[in-house]
């Protein structure tokens, strides 16, 4: 009975061994076929696509750095740009005002120049219109006023100039009993040279003489320089002896 109980366990072994074995080379067989089968299935493709996904994160990071580059420089023109244009227009406006102010100088300074002249022209003419009818104005009952205001505002030379006509037409007035009043017409600058302005007076002058008992009205004109550079001194005067020889 041992002997046979002994071959049975072996018999029993042996199967078990078999089946074993025969499972496993189900299951490699299996493997095998799933291997094919999965090697046959793959796309090349996706194969490519999927190695060149899984590769080196350098590689990937390497086209990102240009375009952060490009990124960057347009964000740095699009900063550049505007204050360029604002640059641009803070330069033309200071440039604007500048000019104008260039301009309104100028034209202030010629606004002056020009106001100046027109107050000295004025201040001429009346001074020598002044002296005008005062010259015409003569009473031969009072001629030493008339002398007076012959020679007034006059410069030294013209004043001694004056005063030698004065005493040679007293001559001629007294006998003549000459009386004459004077109305200004017009005063007008004829030339400013370096301050000196040349004036012509015109004076309507009413004369009464021992020949003429009625009034003659005319007129009688004068050529007065005043010097501006000298206190406005009047340095020469023209027309009063014609004042008198027209008579």
């Amino acid at each position: 009975m041992t002997v046979k109980e002994s071959a049975l366990n072996e018999s029993e072994v042996a199967e078990t061994d078999s089946a074993d074995s025969k499972i496993d080379d189900v299951a490699e067989t299996d493997s095998a076929e799933s291997t094919i089968k999965d090697v046959g299935d793959s796309d090349p493709t996706e194969s490519a696509i999927e190695n060149a996904s899984d590769g080196d994160p350098s590689e990937e990071a390497a086209p990102k750095t240009p375009r952060g580059k490009k990124s960057a420089r347009r964000l740095r023109l699009s900063i550049s740009l505007p204050s360029l244009v604002i640059a641009a227009v803070i330069t033309a406006l200071v440039a604007a005002v500048g000019v104008f102010a260039w301009l309104y100088v100028g034209a202030q300074h010629k606004l002056d120049a020009q106001s100046r002249q027109s107050d000295n022209n004025a201040h001429a003419e009346r001074l020598a219109m002044d002296y005008a009818v005062h010259a015409a104005e003569i009473n031969f009952g009072d001629l030493n006023a008339w002398k007076v205001k012959l020679v007034a505002g006059t410069s030294p030379a013209l004043k001694e100039k004056l005063t030698k006509a004065g005493e040679e037409m007293e001559q001629i007035l007294v006998p003549l009993q000459w009386s004459s009043t004077a109305r200004p017409l017009v005063a007008k600058v004829r030339s400013d040279t370096g301050g000196a302005y040349v004036v012509d007076c015109f004076v309507s002058v009413l004369t009464k003489t021992v020949q003429a008992p009625s009034p003659l009205q005319s007129t009688a004109t004068y050529s007065i320089t005043i010097d501006s550079n000298k206190n406005w001194e009047i340095s020469d005067v023209g027309g009063i002896g014609a004042v008198v020889e027209q008579k």
